[in-house]
């Protein structure tokens, strides 16, 4: 594809991204800006432009939907052979991958089983067992979170032990150790470890670390703002002398802080590659005029950013609709209305979406939904993989693969039930810890404690012969997957059991498992070379991915989900609810203490508000009862922070006037459950309120905050006041920043340090 070719479809800003295919680069793709499109022209400008071979190129993304969007792009562009050499895939699907080809230097077989979440929490449960530890205590959910952050930040159980400061930490870094051990013994690893054990094996094997460099010569990364320290030095390690590589993403879109990921790796990347050539994409092709002025003001006021403004030639549109509610089941009933109106419009049900800051949300969304006969689905629920039917096959497919997965045997070896009680599964667990074994050696080799009868040896026995059987179909030549669930279904007695039960719900669990059968069959056809270790690989790793990406358009029904999984999905019309301070941005955070907790809450937003194309409600409530409590908070910032011009009525702060006589009084002067009878009568008044517009607005975004002289007032904090915080007690300032949002230095000096703190969550004193 030579470079008049893409002159021709390509604008200026993408052009110039396209064909900057020597040395490093970095593109800061906006919302809706094209950014999948400048990576497929850019990519087939390499093979059919310069003539790079396509096994040369590696494209790494966060999702499987990117990947097979992107391949079946590049199909198109390159033809069939050609993006079939291409190596496209996500970050975890690369680690399975090169830990597959280089088992040996990492300590696996090739046929190492990849655990997914739940799989992980047994071998928990069963490490704390081991060492007496209390969960209640410790808390194997915890235990999880820190391992996984440990993998992240490329620590291991050792790592974690020198810096536990107390026993608590000391105990987390004794299960993660144990933890790894039972991983190595189950030739297992889990997710972390894809990243993990890559990343180490290319800082550690120059061999490996050469070889790779020299097969990939030219590397571009997507989604780069959402990349953690593990895929960061994966990255860096990856590239060659000639540094060909391409990172594309976008600061405003780093939403996923929480799971670890950091968007200073893209600092990072401009102090490891200082030659680094930046290009910004700034032309949005999604939305209308109104809808991206509200995105660029609420992002402009983010305290740190490149500087970036994305315009439009698609028009003004329409203006965006703000209701004000009386409360979350009013609110509810108005978004009910608005998507029957749309729908009678002539908008599509897949087209429209709902979004909410949190799931807990969702319910009187639903109930109004389904009073008004509005069919709707929750993107995030659970998925087919996660049902206990198809896990349990998927188990059986597995020990067929890798019998020393305990964590599979243990799912199984009593489902169907053969007669093996719980008593006689614990004490092989305990004898397998005795003898340092795996459960499927010990009943292999019939090595049995004396505890278990003989009754219960020969039910062990039954079930080792099912597995034989199943491990001898698995080393058919071609292995079938679908052939091989048949097996299972039939073998096992799961079949059986299942048309024993005439219920309803043992009818629907045959049907998931006959959908499970027709998806491998769907593979295989569609696979160039199948395999049961490809497919299993498959279907662990979809697992890795969040909701971002996942396409509800498949039927046509609205869609409801939280914003987090609303990233990489686009709309016509959006309803984003909720939108109050304390809900959103979402104050149930640590956002006083951690200021960048509020910066990911304010991305988080215009997330939320370029997903849609051509039509934006959003909402909030005076009133809002949740877990439990009734609570009365203010309209967003992020709406008091919209251009008037764009929105179709100023945001009005509600204000209570005298409560009604007749009902129970609440904490705020009104009835703690609000009814349409009793209460307070809500006034709205945007004049008497506080509005963030009047802020002093940041005109250079990217010179960062403004620190404020020991005399200059920001929202009446001076440098010396001494301030209370509910957390940190006690404290004194030492800087003020004055910007979107005051920021405050303050030494607490029961902290014995300084701590950096949003001004609204301190009191002078």
């Amino acid at each position: 594809m030579t470079e008049d070719d893409l002159r021709k479809l390509l604008n200026p800003q993408q052009f110039q991204a396209a064909v900057s295919t020597e040395g490093p680069l970095l593109v800061f793709a906006g919302a809706g800006s094209g950014k999948t499109r400048v990576i497929t022209y850019r990519t087939a400008h390499l093979v059919k432009g310069r003539g790079v071979a396509p096994w040369r190129v590696m494209c790494v993304t966060f999702t499987n939907k990117a990947a097979g969007e992107m391949r079946e792009r590049l199909t198109s562009v390159l033809g069939e052979r050609s993006a079939r050499d291409l190596w496209i895939a996500t970050f975890h699907a690369t680690g399975a991958k090169l830990l597959r080809r280089y088992h040996e230097h990492v300590g696996l077989t090739q046929s190492f089983t990849i655990f997914d979440d739940t799989d992980q929490r047994s071998v928990v449960n069963r490490v704390l067992e081991d060492l007496g530890l209390d969960d209640k205590k410790i808390a194997p959910k915890d235990v999880l979170s820190a391992i996984d952050r440990a993998k992240q930040d490329l620590r291991s159980p050792l790592d974690l032990a020198e810096a536990a400061e107390t026993e608590h930490e000391a105990r987390i870094a004794e299960v993660y150790a144990n933890y790894e051990h039972r991983m190595r013994a189950a030739n297992a690893v889990d997710f972390g470890d894809l990243l993990y054990k890559l990343a180490e094996l290319l800082e550690t094997d120059e061999f490996v670390r050469t070889e790779l460099q020299a097969r990939f010569e030219y590397l571009m990364v997507d989604e780069f703002q959402d990349t953690n320290a593990a895929q960061y030095r994966i990255v860096r390690r990856l590239v060659g002398e000639k540094k060909n590589i391409c990172v594309v993403g976008d600061d405003d879109q780093a939403i996923y802080r929480w799971r670890g990921a950091d968007s200073r790796n893209i600092e990072y990347f401009t102090k490891d590659f200082p030659d680094a050539k930046v290009v910004k994409l700034e032309q949005n092709y999604r939305s209308t005029r109104n809808i991206l002025e509200a995105a660029n003001a609420v992002i402009a006021r983010l305290g740190r950013r490149e500087k970036k403004q994305l315009f439009t030639t698609n028009g003004d549109g329409a203006k965006i609709d703000l209701l004000a509610c009386r409360d979350e089941r009013e609110e509810a009933q108005r978004i009910a209305d608005g998507v029957r109106l749309a729908v009678r419009q002539g908008v599509a049900r897949k087209e429209i979406a709902v979004f909410y800051r949190i799931h807990a949300q969702s319910r009187p969304i639903e109930e109004a939904l389904r009073a008004a006969n509005v069919p709707y689905t929750i993107v995030g629920g659970q998925r087919f993989f996660e049902r206990a039917e198809v896990k349990d096959v998927l188990s059986y497919m597995r020990l067929a693969q890798n019998p020393n997965d305990d964590v599979s045997l243990l799912r199984v070896i009593n489902t169907p039930t053969r007669g093996l009680g719980k008593t006689s599964v614990d004490r092989l667990i305990g004898h397998a810890r005795v003898r340092s074994s795996t459960l499927w050696k010990l009943i292999a080799s019939g090595d049995y404690p004396e505890e278990i009868a003989g009754a219960a040896r020969n039910r062990f026995k039954d079930f080792w012969a099912v597995v034989c059987e199943l491990r001898k179909a698995s080393l058919a030549s071609p292995a079938s997957p679908a052939d091989l669930a048949v097996e299972v279904l039939e073998r096992s007695g799961y079949k059986a059991m299942l048309q024993a039960d005439k219920s309803l719900e043992a009818q629907g669990r045959w049907e998931n498992l006959q959908e499970l059968v027709g998806s491998m069959r769907d593979y295989e056809r569609e696979a160039e070379n199948s395999s049961l270790s490809d497919y299993l690989e498959r279907v662990t790793l979809d697992q890795t991915e969040s909701t971002e990406g996942e396409d509800p358009a498949s039927r046509d029904v609205v869609s409801l989900m939280s914003v987090h999984s609303a990233k990489g999905l686009e709309f016509e019309q959006v309803f984003v609810s909720g939108m109050e301070d304390g809900m959103f941005p979402y104050k149930g955070l640590n956002v006083g203490a951690d200021p960048e907790e509020m910066d990911e809450e304010r991305r988080l937003a215009y997330v939320a508000i370029t997903r849609a194309r051509k039509k934006l409600t959003m909402s909030y409530a005076t009133f809002r009862q949740l877990f439990g409590q009734t609570k009365v908070q203010p309209a967003s910032r992020f709406l008091l922070e919209l251009p008037d011009e764009v929105v179709s009525v100023p945001v009005r702060r509600p204000r209570l006037s005298s409560p009604s006589m007749d009902g129970p009084r609440g904490p705020f002067g009104a009835s703690s459950t609000p009814r349409a009878s009793t209460g307070p009568r809500v006034v709205y008044d945007r004049e008497s309120s506080y509005d963030h517009r009047d802020e002093p607005h940041r005109d250079d975004a990217e010179s960062g905050p403004r620190a404020a002289s020991g005399h200059d007032d920001a929202a009446g904090f001076q440098r010396g006041m001494r301030v209370k915080h509910a957390k940190f007690g006690l404290g004194r300032v030492e800087l003020v920043e004055a910007g979107g949002e005051v920021k405050l230095t303050v030494y607490f000096p029961a902290l014995g340090q300084s701590k950096r703190v949003l001004a609204d969550f301190v009191q002078p004193v």
